[in-house]
């Protein structure tokens, strides 16, 4: 922890600071806790980069800790060699406020290192720059977004060569390197306009729009299934402001569908989202606007992408005539069934086929796989671990993916990106709607046909929210807690076994330990109990919070959400 009031004053002092961010900090000087929550401590650089609440401070997202960041990146690309600092770096960014400015900050530095900055001529999706890396052979790229944040954060996400976020040692490389480098006086910059007539930065947009989108229609499976319903099917779609209002719509569109009605306000760009309280696909409150739209349209399905659309939600219409969401997990079984189905039936599944979820993902999508001879694995929370594991199957010759999928509303599909791919996924879900619009069946109807062929299951995520300063520290102290005394039963049901995956142990309740995890190095805790409730406990990277997620299965859908009722009401005492 930094002494906050003596890092306070200097950056009072620093010539550095712009007139307005002076008296931004200025203006804070009788408030000591206003001052320390700035200033106790840097924002943490992890392999999901940074992520905090934009303002003037240490802990803070602004344009200083913007390059600090950028000059410690650079300097692990230049370690790299010569040949790296050419291929150079891909830079994009979102809706949010200050994302472009950061983005040309960012850009201003790596050209001042001598690195060679391709830079997008607009906001573009977060899965587009996975893409372009991997298109122009970059060595690196840099996402300026927050995902689906509150509007007051901004994000600095980093990639590597491959196309997926950096792996942990190249983190912490960056992480070691911002330790030894002064934010103020140890960074290079020179003037963007000077670097791009240098030709030391690039703009990129409309051709590589082009390159990505051929990819992203090259996952379509059954184009006939959308040309025989095409003039009846509809479907709503919303970008909440951001980064997908503009191939979201053009990739469903080349995929032969008539009907699709963006929700005008939220086709607006603007960071402050005016709209909703949070832009984020997983929350249904944002999509009051788009279920109005959809009630008046009489369609059938609604699309909702983030921000930096990555990530999508959906909702269907019930019964009832009301809509209601289809969880991410759900979203997901649906998306692996379609796909093995209709590429068996197209001639194009591999023999050697492989599903990847993380390990908090449903175990339904295991049953999926199976049943269909389709094998799967498990890893960590987060793109760049399904990543590694379509590298290794590259590498080995072993398995060919044909999906990976994390509970969080995240599909990746197809070899040309490496992260969550909201536009690919939006578009095939539509084809998959479509299929099922044909037989006359929703997405919620054909998620009750697959629960009766693979069996009932049910998730729940819960998030325990830790803020302010104290907020790590009570994470921490849940985190050992549970660790030193873990429990025996959890709703007077028995621990089986609990896998530690910080240091691979697999424990059972009184005899120790007794396995391996077949992964470690992860701070999570994962009690198996004795009904086949999956019980899981992690701090999120890039939020101040514990997440709990609640897997279950049983004989009825009934029996489901009794057990998911029951062991909510227990991880909301966890605090």
């Amino acid at each position: 922890m930094t002494n906050y009031m003596n890092e306070y004053r200097r950056w009072l002092d620093s010539p550095a600071l712009s007139e307005s961010e002076w008296k931004e900090l200025n203006d804070i000087a009788n408030d000591d806790e206003e001052i320390k929550s700035r200033f106790f401590a840097p924002l943490q650089f992890g392999t999901a980069g940074l992520r905090g609440i934009m303002g003037m401070g240490l802990n803070r997202m602004n344009k200083h800790v913007i390059m600090h960041a950028t000059q410690a990146f650079a300097s692990v690309i230049c370690a790299e060699g010569e040949e790296a600092m050419k291929k150079g770096i891909v830079i994009c960014y979102d809706c949010r406020e200050n994302s472009k400015l950061f983005a040309r900050s960012a850009a201003s530095v790596m050209a001042a290192n001598g690195i060679f900055v391709r830079i997008f001529d607009a906001m573009r999706p977060t899965p587009e720059l996975s893409f372009a890396i991997r298109k122009y052979g970059a060595s690196a790229g840099i996402n300026i977004t927050a995902s689906h944040n509150p509007r007051e954060y901004n994000g600095y996400k980093v990639y590597w060569s491959d196309g997926a976020q950096l792996p942990p040692k190249h983190a912490q490389a960056i992480a070691n390197a911002m330790s030894e480098i002064d934010i103020f006086t140890g960074i290079k910059t020179m003037d963007f306009d000077e670097a791009e007539a240098s030709g030391l930065i690039a703009t990129i947009g409309a051709e590589t729009d082009e390159d990505f989108l051929e990819n992203v229609l090259s996952q379509s499976i059954d184009r006939e299934v959308v040309a025989r319903v095409a003039d009846k099917f509809k479907i709503v779609y919303t970008p909440f402001h951001g980064a997908g209002y503009k191939l979201v719509p053009e990739a469903l569109k080349r995929l032969g569908l008539k009907h699709i009605i963006p929700v005008p306000q939220q086709m607006i760009i603007d960071g402050s989202f005016p709209t909703v309280k949070s832009p984020n696909p997983e929350e249904p409150a944002g999509f009051y606007l788009a279920i109005d739209l959809a009630k008046r349209e009489n369609c059938d399905l609604i699309i909702g992408t983030d921000p930096d659309s990555d990530r999508v939600g959906i909702m269907v219409r019930d019964e009832n005539g009301e809509f209601v969401t289809v969880s991410g997990n759900q979203t997901g079984v649906l998306l692996l069934d379609y796909i093995i189905t209709a590429r068996r039936k197209a001639g194009t599944l591999p023999e050697n086929a492989a599903a990847i979820k993380t390990i908090v993902t449903t175990e339904m999508a295991r049953v999926v796989a199976q049943q269909n001879g389709v094998h799967i694995d498990d890893t960590f929370t987060g793109f760049k671990y399904m990543a590694e594991k379509v590298a290794e199957y590259e590498k080995n010759s072993s398995y060919k993916y044909i999906m990976a999928y994390e509970e969080s509303y995240g599909y990746m599909i197809g070899d040309y990106v490496r992260d969550k791919d909201a536009v690919t996924a939006s578009m095939l879900i539509a084809e998959m709607s479509a299929y099922y619009y044909e037989k006359g069946m929703t997405l919620l109807q054909a998620m009750d046909s697959l629960y009766e062929k693979y069996g009932y299951f049910a998730e729940k995520t819960l998030n325990l929210v830790m803020p302010g300063i104290d907020g790590l520290a009570k994470m921490q102290s849940l985190m050992t807690r549970l660790r030193e005394n873990p429990p025996a039963q959890i709703c007077d049901v028995k621990v089986l076994r609990e896998r530690d995956y910080s240091n691979g142990k697999v424990i059972v309740p009184g005899l120790g330990a007794v396995d391996k995890t077949h992964i470690v190095g992860s701070n999570v805790l994962y009690f198996e109990l004795e009904d086949d409730t999956s019980f899981i406990i992690r701090p999120s990277g890039t939020e101040p919070k514990i997440k709990v997620y609640i897997l279950v299965n049983g004989e009825n859908k009934q029996e489901c959400s009794e057990k998911i009722e029951k062991y909510t009401a227990y991880a909301q005492n966890l605090k």
